[in-house]
């Protein structure tokens, strides 16, 4: 077994030390390569969950009117927040805000569901809004 599969931390350390001191012919080049891959689609998977969490309290916002509350409405401020930082920190993800917003409503409409107990049709299957709306800081619907 290599030091990857047995201890990752350790791993991870070694390979840090032998980049800085630029011993590259004692990289682990084939993990290396994967690990860089599963940080990006970390990211991706980060925007569409908080893509999710946002679109679940504004759907449950619009139809559920009656049970508001402050918590949701910062849960809301703070998605919209983390969101953009995400993006800032990270702009190539502006070009999967499209899809990682189909995405994010996907999960966001299960959320809502389970979270209100209303009928599933209740929810539309398309976003009721757009990506634009919804990360619009007044927007509310």
């Amino acid at each position: 077994m290599s030091e990857y599969e047995l201890d990752f931390y350790q791993w991870t350390q070694s390979q840090s030390a032998m980049l800085r001191s630029r011993q590259v012919e004692n990289l682990d080049w084939d993990h290396l390569a994967e690990e860089l891959e599963s940080m990006g689609k970390r990211e991706r998977r980060e925007l569409i969950n908080r893509l999710g969490i946002l679109l679940a309290h504004l759907l449950k916002w619009r139809y559920q009117p009656e049970r508001r509350r402050a918590s949701w409405q910062a849960t809301i401020a703070v998605q919209r927040q983390d969101i953009e930082e995400l993006l800032e920190d990270n702009p190539s993800l502006k070009s999967y805000l499209v899809e990682g917003f189909e995405r994010g409503y996907r999960k966001g409409r299960l959320l809502a569901i389970a979270e209100t107990h209303l009928p599933p049709s209740t929810f539309p299957s398309e976003p009721p809004f757009t990506l634009q709306e919804a990360l619009e800081t007044e927007f509310k619907p």
